[in-house]
């Protein structure tokens, strides 16, 4: 009678996840970041992997986690087994549903300058299920399942707009403002994003610092308060534009401050010609 040897159980896939995540970004906080789920279940998958292994993958300490011999050599093959297994992912996405089009872009663009041009996009392209979603920083699309990325101040991808910085108001609160020093006397607004503005217009203009008024998580807050005549907001040329052209903000400084990044566009594949995430892009590149 044949004996069939004991099959040795498969290393859990969560847990590999978690290690990889982990070591390739120095941490288990930001491990948790990128996979959606907390510092906690990210050691909880990592002491799994471990114990199944019988061997430490980072040594702890009150500073961190560093790795161990054996992770750092496991570390390269298991990023590119889960980059390959990403790129799969999206292949499956695209060529299961072939007019669906997903966008990662901070919340201000989305709400400020990808939202406005949505309804010309769509007439454009009305096969295209377009969708949208909002995050602080941009993914990593070698593992998340974006087609297309639009974020400021990235090394990668092509600029499709240029960024200027330049203070705006609502008309009324202008008439205050004969001189830059004449900022100290109302509300300067920042967002939690592009707090540093201020500090960058204000060298450029040649005077010191003034006092900063309220803080906003969201920059589309910060401009919408501005509009309501709530202070002064440092004003990002692509963001405004619209509020500019219907009055409703004007510029009541001319100095202003080109940022050398401006707003870009990537994608983690090449795009073929008339694939719908192309369109998109096409469309996005256009004045």
């Amino acid at each position: 009678m044949a004996v069939s040897p004991p099959r040795l159980p498969d290393l859990p896939l969560n847990a590999l996840r978690a290690f990889e995540a982990a070591a390739r970004l120095g941490g288990f906080a930001a491990a948790a970041a990128e996979l959606g789920v907390t510092p906690g279940a990210v050691t909880a998958q990592v002491k799994q992997l471990e114990a199944v292994l019988g061997a430490a993958l980072f040594v702890r300490g009150p500073r961190g986690v560093a790795l161990t011999p054996l992770g750092a050599r496991v570390l390269p093959e298991l990023s590119a087994a889960f980059d390959a297994l990403g790129a799969v992912g999206r292949r499956l996405r695209a060529e299961a549903r072939p007019r669906a089009v997903h966008i990662a872009t901070l919340p201000a663009i989305a709400q400020l300058w990808l939202s406005p041009r949505l309804p010309a996009l769509r007439a454009a392209h009305p096969e295209i299920s377009l969708s949208i979603t909002a995050m602080e920083a941009p993914p990593n699309l070698k593992r998340a399942g974006y087609d297309l990325c639009l974020f400021p101040g990235r090394a990668l991808g092509e600029v499709v707009a240029e960024d200027r910085i330049f203070p705006v108001c609502a008309p009324g609160m202008a008439a205050r403002l004969r001189r830059v020093e004449d900022l100290a006397g109302v509300p300067c607004l920042s967002d939690a994003t592009w707090r540093g503005d201020w500090g960058l217009w204000l060298a450029a203009a040649g005077v010191e610092l003034v006092p900063l008024g309220p803080v906003f998580s969201l920059y589309a807050l910060a401009v919408e308060e501005a509009v309501n005549g709530g202070g002064v907001v440092m004003g990002h040329a692509p963001l405004v534009a619209r509020h500019l052209e219907q009055g409703r903000l004007v510029r009541p400084f001319a100095c202003e401050v080109v940022l050398p990044a401006g707003l870009r566009l990537w994608s983690a594949r090449p795009l073929r010609a008339g694939e719908a995430a192309a369109r998109v892009a096409e469309a996005l590149r256009a004045p």
